[in-house]
């Protein structure tokens, strides 16, 4: 689904809006709703004299269920007491879990793992006699309509492989490129009768800077721009002898350095030729290039200096700017990634939102490596999962709207 981002306090207010009206076309979150206790914090399930307290217990331990049994109020021995969950999560995926006596209580035989959403039957059976629940245990889940989805501007992609690129980050500064650079003298000593331009005026090739007459033959003869750039320096008035000195400096900035400080604990990483995005501390627009050259010497703070050539014939990269550097030094492909932007949090995990259908859920990540767009996914989530790679704060927005729920 794509759509047009509407802005959040907008998107806000159409969740508020929306409040009163069905979760089928609100996008209502659903979660677990208000039961009884009991003394192990688990839910009560009664039928008659007969009770069984589930609990999903985490102490230590994974998630598994436990359970234990009364009659009465009187504690039954977990051993006379056959017990089955079957948990369907969205997507129609269904666990089972089968308990054998331990102790004073019955545990599961399987994982319980996160989320902890899903419709529960329970069937217990105890002298002769069976018992069955169900019930809803949903967290982290929202309902959003199609028409919704686009007004809010979700838009879903398909978790799957990507490549990961390992950078480290340089800082420097611009620096004009000195094979643009041009001192200009006379080239032959005189009076200087005139001077044509100014420090920061642009001159092109071959322009006219200065008229001088020669001491020994005391003919005139032009200074003329070697190169087209800027003029960053002028040290003649009419009137003065050039006297073999430099009388102006040119310096054509179309093309830059970015000089970078590289420290020990990066150096053997860096490499010539090693890509770079280099992004000026001022803002504007970022610039792709390469490392051209590596100091052999460290400067006093123990950095060597990386250069890197960048384009600049539009201007916008001035001399002396500081500017902050992103080095790829590595390049993984993984089997499993997501869009950075998609993340969100949930309880104390970092999730993104699963699609199956008109409901979305949060799935519970275990993260790897992170580069640029794109984040690793270690586990919790499985290949080829739609999940919401924009917008997903609204539905952060909407469960939390409807309290969330965990139901241990």
């Amino acid at each position: 689904m794509n759509g047009k981002p509407i802005l959040p306090a907008m998107l806000l207010s159409m969740l508020a809006a929306c409040g009163g009206a069905p979760p089928e076309d609100t996008g209502a979150a659903m979660e677990a709703e208000d039961f009884e206790h009991g003394p192990n914090n688990g839910r009560m399930l009664r039928d008659g004299d007969f009770a069984i307290e589930l609990a999903v217990f985490e102490a230590g331990v994974p998630p598994e269920f436990r359970a234990w049994a009364t009659r009465g109020g009187r504690a039954l021995d977990p051993r006379e007491v056959d017990l089955s969950v079957t948990l369907t999560r969205l997507g129609n995926r269904v666990d089972q879990h089968r308990f054998q006596a331990q102790a004073d209580f019955l545990r599961g035989s399987a994982l319980v793992y996160e989320p902890h959403s899903f419709a529960v039957s329970v069937d217990a059976a105890h002298d002769r006699r069976s018992y069955r629940w169900d019930y809803d245990n949903f967290e982290g889940r929202t309902r959003i309509s199609p028409e919704m989805a686009e007004a809010f501007g979700l838009a879903t992609g398909i978790a799957g492989p990507a490549v990961i690129e390992e950078a480290v980050t340089l800082y420097g500064r611009i620096m004009p490129d000195t094979d643009r650079v041009r001192a200009v003298s006379a080239r032959f000593n005189g009076a200087i009768l005139s001077v044509h331009v100014m420090p920061g005026e642009a001159v092109s090739e071959g322009q006219l800077l200065a008229s001088v007459e020669s001491n020994e033959s005391l003919q005139s003869y032009p200074i003329n721009a070697p190169i087209s750039g800027v003029v960053t320096e002028r040290i003649a008035n009419p009137g003065e002898q050039t006297a073999g000195r430099q009388l102006f400096t040119i310096v054509d900035t179309s093309s830059v350095w970015a000089e970078l400080a590289v420290f020990p604990g990066d150096r053997e990483r860096i490499q010539l030729g090693s890509q770079v995005i280099v992004t000026p501390a001022s803002g504007g627009a970022r610039q792709a290039g390469a490392i051209s050259y590596l100091d052999v010497f460290s400067a006093a703070n123990q950095s060597v200096s990386a250069r890197v050539v960048l384009d600049n014939s539009d201007g916008s990269l001035t001399p002396g700017t500081f500017v902050t550097a992103e080095v790829r030094v590595a390049e993984y492909e993984v089997p499993l990634a997501v869009r950075r932007i998609a993340l969100q949090t949930f309880r104390d995990f970092t999730v993104v939102y699963a699609q199956i259908g008109d409901e979305y859920e949060v799935r519970m990540l275990e993260l790897g490596r992170t580069s640029g767009d794109w984040v690793e996914v270690l586990g919790g989530l499985d290949p080829g999962t739609r999940y919401v790679t924009e917008n997903s704060f609204v539905l952060k927005a909407d469960i939390e709207k409807s309290g969330a729920a965990h139901d241990h």
